[in-house]
């Protein structure tokens, strides 16, 4: 399963690491790496229409917003393709 976000679908993004600035000449230059930004993914029981509970990956800042709160209550329905 993709580490993806089923209400907003963020996922892992790509970035650069910068160590810190060394003083000096160009040649001396803060080095730089790349590295992958993850999502904070929690597992979550969501209450379906016909009964029952289905488990969906969320990210933590989707907890507390309006979409995900509508979704717990019953007054919207889950995203397709979960």
């Amino acid at each position: 399963m993709a580490k993806v976000c089923a209400i907003s679908g963020r996922k892992q993004q790509a970035g650069r690491n910068t160590r810190h600035a060394h003083s000096g000449q160009w040649a001396h230059r803060a080095p730089k790496t790349c590295r992958v930004f993850g999502v904070n993914l929690q597992t979550v029981s969501v209450p379906i229409p016909g009964g029952g509970t289905k488990k969906i990956k969320i990210a933590a800042r989707m907890l507390t917003s309006r979409k995900f709160k509508a979704i717990l209550a019953g007054q919207a329905p889950l995203p397709k393709g979960v």
